[in-house]
Protein backbone atom coordinates (compact mmCIF):
# COMPACT_ATOMS: atom_id res chain seq x y z
CA UNK A 1 0.00 0.00 0.00
CA UNK A 2 1.43 3.33 -1.09
CA UNK A 3 1.11 6.32 1.27
CA UNK A 4 -0.50 9.83 0.91
CA UNK A 5 1.37 12.85 2.23
CA UNK A 6 -0.92 14.45 5.15
CA UNK A 7 -3.53 16.47 3.29
CA UNK A 8 -2.11 20.37 3.46
CA UNK A 9 -4.28 22.73 5.15
CA UNK A 10 -5.61 25.28 3.53
CA UNK A 11 -3.58 28.71 4.84
CA UNK A 12 -3.58 31.95 3.64
CA UNK A 13 -0.09 33.44 4.15
CA UNK A 14 1.03 36.70 2.97
CA UNK A 15 3.01 36.90 -0.04
CA UNK A 16 5.96 38.61 2.07
CA UNK A 17 6.30 36.08 4.52
CA UNK A 18 5.65 33.04 1.19
CA UNK A 19 8.83 34.95 -0.26
CA UNK A 20 10.80 35.02 2.60
CA UNK A 21 10.37 31.37 3.25
CA UNK A 22 11.00 30.48 -0.96
CA UNK A 23 14.30 32.59 -0.66
CA UNK A 24 15.70 31.00 2.57
CA UNK A 25 14.88 27.40 0.54
CA UNK A 26 16.23 28.07 -2.35
CA UNK A 27 19.38 29.77 -0.35
CA UNK A 28 19.89 26.76 2.04
CA UNK A 29 22.23 24.07 1.18
CA UNK A 30 19.83 21.36 0.65
CA UNK A 31 18.46 19.71 -2.30
CA UNK A 32 14.77 19.51 -2.66
CA UNK A 33 14.74 15.46 -2.02
CA UNK A 34 15.42 16.40 0.89
CA UNK A 35 11.89 18.22 1.36
CA UNK A 36 10.14 16.01 -0.58
CA UNK A 37 11.26 13.22 1.66
CA UNK A 38 10.26 15.26 4.99
CA UNK A 39 6.93 15.54 3.19
CA UNK A 40 6.73 11.55 4.24
CA UNK A 41 8.92 11.18 7.18
CA UNK A 42 11.22 13.24 10.13
CA UNK A 43 14.78 13.28 8.83
CA UNK A 44 17.04 13.77 11.73
CA UNK A 45 20.69 15.54 11.97
CA UNK A 46 23.07 13.02 11.82
CA UNK A 47 21.66 11.82 8.29
CA UNK A 48 21.93 15.82 6.94
CA UNK A 49 25.48 16.17 8.23
CA UNK A 50 28.79 14.85 6.92
CA UNK A 51 29.13 12.51 3.92
CA UNK A 52 25.84 11.18 4.76
CA UNK A 53 24.31 14.17 3.52
CA UNK A 54 25.87 14.63 0.03
CA UNK A 55 25.08 10.29 -0.37
CA UNK A 56 21.53 10.28 0.42
CA UNK A 57 21.09 13.72 -2.08
CA UNK A 58 20.35 15.74 0.94
CA UNK A 59 22.92 18.26 0.89
CA UNK A 60 25.00 20.21 -1.16
CA UNK A 61 28.53 19.54 0.17
CA UNK A 62 29.67 17.86 3.36
CA UNK A 63 28.26 19.80 6.74
CA UNK A 64 28.85 19.37 10.44
CA UNK A 65 25.87 18.82 13.17
CA UNK A 66 26.18 22.38 13.86
CA UNK A 67 26.10 23.92 10.33
CA UNK A 68 22.43 21.81 10.06
CA UNK A 69 21.33 23.00 13.05
CA UNK A 70 21.70 26.66 12.18
CA UNK A 71 20.06 25.83 8.47
CA UNK A 72 17.31 24.15 9.24
CA UNK A 73 16.79 26.73 12.33
CA UNK A 74 16.45 29.54 10.02
CA UNK A 75 13.71 27.48 7.78
CA UNK A 76 12.15 26.97 10.98
CA UNK A 77 12.32 30.46 11.71
CA UNK A 78 10.48 31.38 8.49
CA UNK A 79 7.86 28.76 8.70
CA UNK A 80 9.11 26.27 6.58
CA UNK A 81 10.52 23.43 9.35
CA UNK A 82 9.12 22.81 12.13
CA UNK A 83 10.88 19.82 14.69
CA UNK A 84 9.59 16.48 15.28
CA UNK A 85 8.76 15.68 18.76
CA UNK A 86 8.11 12.45 20.81
CA UNK A 87 7.28 11.38 23.99
CA UNK A 88 10.37 13.01 25.41
CA UNK A 89 10.14 16.40 24.02
CA UNK A 90 11.87 18.02 21.09
CA UNK A 91 14.01 15.52 19.00
CA UNK A 92 16.81 16.33 16.52
CA UNK A 93 14.26 15.93 13.39
CA UNK A 94 12.85 18.11 11.33
CA UNK A 95 9.53 18.13 9.11
CA UNK A 96 7.88 19.81 6.81
CA UNK A 97 5.10 23.03 7.65
CA UNK A 98 2.14 23.80 5.75
CA UNK A 99 3.76 26.07 4.50
CA UNK A 100 6.82 24.15 3.58
CA UNK A 101 4.64 21.39 1.83
CA UNK A 102 3.08 24.43 -0.31
CA UNK A 103 6.58 25.49 -1.24
CA UNK A 104 7.72 22.13 -2.10
CA UNK A 105 4.70 21.23 -4.24
CA UNK A 106 4.98 24.22 -6.09
CA UNK A 107 9.11 23.52 -6.95
CA UNK A 108 8.37 20.00 -7.86
CA UNK A 109 5.61 20.99 -9.82
CA UNK A 110 7.93 23.51 -11.76
CA UNK A 111 10.20 21.04 -12.51
CA UNK A 112 11.91 19.21 -10.00
CA UNK A 113 14.83 21.37 -9.28
CA UNK A 114 15.70 24.21 -7.28
CA UNK A 115 16.78 27.43 -9.13
CA UNK A 116 20.17 29.05 -8.76
CA UNK A 117 20.01 31.68 -6.53
CA UNK A 118 22.00 35.22 -7.60
CA UNK A 119 24.23 37.16 -5.57
CA UNK A 120 21.75 39.81 -4.68
CA UNK A 121 19.62 36.86 -3.59
CA UNK A 122 22.01 35.48 -1.05
CA UNK A 123 22.45 39.30 0.18
CA UNK A 124 19.14 39.71 0.54
CA UNK A 125 18.43 36.33 2.52
CA UNK A 126 21.59 37.12 4.83
CA UNK A 127 20.36 40.89 5.35
CA UNK A 128 16.71 39.28 6.20
CA UNK A 129 18.43 36.52 8.48
CA UNK A 130 21.13 38.36 10.62
CA UNK A 131 20.18 41.96 10.34
CA UNK A 132 16.43 41.89 11.26
CA UNK A 133 15.59 43.53 14.59
CA UNK A 134 14.19 41.30 17.36
CA UNK A 135 10.01 40.53 18.01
Amino acid sequence: MVATPPPAKIISYPAKTIDRADLALRCAPFHLALFAKMRWESVSVPKLAGDLGVNSGYTRYPLSELSVETATGWLIQVGMLRREVDGQGLTDSFRLTPLGLELIEKWETAGGVLPQVSLFDRINNWSTRWLRLPF
